[in-house]
């Protein structure tokens, strides 16, 4: 009996990811999320009582979110979140068009019937968890906020350029901070399932062209909104 438990357990271990991809995912998510401040300090001490891992795996947590653009590593060596701006959201929403709106002409184009299903699958999911909740800001649900990226990326899938998918996927990312950011200065709902049937109609009838279109409007969107959260925050402060 005690060699069956023993045995178990080290399955369960085995299935477990290391502590630094854990430390990783919790630190990424918490960052995406807005729990820490934009600009503040990332403390190790502060971080391993908080979750519970050595500084480790923490450091590498944090030399990756760096490589990934939502940490900033100081001169001192420490870490920061990484700050929020209008110039930074310009220049992710302008890579975003750069890469994003080329790759969906290319999802298009090769993209095969699994493909469809996929992507009418993640709208489906996406659209009965929104219908579900309530008036509030649908950005800050976390199974929203899952469900819109996967959605997303289901409509890029079809790009052969792994790299282009996952420079893509990185930016969307880091454009969630502002997402999250903008949804918590928000006055009224906004429900965006209508623009995301939109852009998967067109690509569904292989609308390239209309597609694109509606996918860059779409980013622009979120831009302005960002944009103008910024400044009704600013004339709060002042």
């Amino acid at each position: 009996m005690h060699k069956i438990n023993f045995m178990h357990k080290l399955e369960v271990t085995a299935n477990e990811p290391p502590l630094a991809e854990q430390a990783f995912n919790r630190l990424r998510q918490d960052v995406l999320a807005g729990t820490f401040e934009a600009g503040a300090k990332l403390k190790l001490d502060e971080l391993q009582s908080a979750y519970g891992y050595s500084s480790s795996p923490l450091r590498e947590a944090l030399s990756r979110l760096a490589q990934e653009g939502l940490v900033r590593a100081d001169e001192r060596r420490g870490f920061r979140v990484a700050p929020i701006s209008e110039e930074d959201l310009a220049d992710i929403t302008r890579m975003r068009i750069m890469l994003d709106v080329p790759a969906l002409r290319e999802s298009i184009a090769h993209g095969d019937d699994a493909w469809e299903a996929t992507v009418l699958a993640a709208f489906h999911r996406l659209e009965k968890v929104e219908s579900r909740l309530s008036d509030g800001p649908v950005i800050l649900d976390g199974e929203w906020s899952q469900l819109h990226r996967s959605f997303h990326l289901s409509l890029l899938a079809a790009c052969p350029s792994l790299r282009q998918r996952a420079w893509g996927a990185s930016l969307f990312d880091q454009a969630e901070r502002y997402r999250r950011f903008s949804a918590r200065h928000r006055k009224t709902a906004r429900r965006k399932s209508s623009e995301h049937k939109k852009i998967m109609d067109a690509a569904l009838r292989r609308d390239a062209d209309t597609a694109c279109a509606l996918l860059e409007e779409h980013i622009l969107s979120t831009q302005r909104n960002v944009i103008a959260a910024l400044k009704a925050a600013q004339a709060a402060q002042s």
